[in-house]
């Protein structure tokens, strides 16, 4: 590709290339500039489902509300909590 000039403020467009699309940006102004179908690229790519993210599972708890991890209390601290 060869170095267009910023239609903005005229400096050299520098390319990047970002998840396998080809972006112009201008350092200057910081504007971002696309040739014909990056734009369609992008839009395919942003219209596939993500993976869904790791949910931690809650932690477990017995029948009277205790976690299984913390200490438990004795008889008495339970009476009088």
């Amino acid at each position: 590709m060869s170095s267009f000039a910023c239609p903005v403020d005229g400096a050299t467009l520098v390319p990047v290339e970002r998840s396998g699309i080809e972006i112009d940006h201008c350092p200057t102004c910081r504007g971002v500039w696309l040739d014909r179908g990056e734009l369609d690229k992008i839009i395919e790519r942003s219209a596939t489902p993500a993976p869904e993210p790791y949910r931690e599972q809650r932690p477990h708890y017995d029948n009277r509300g205790h976690h299984p991890y913390k200490k438990r209390k004795s008889f008495f601290e339970e009476l009088f909590d």
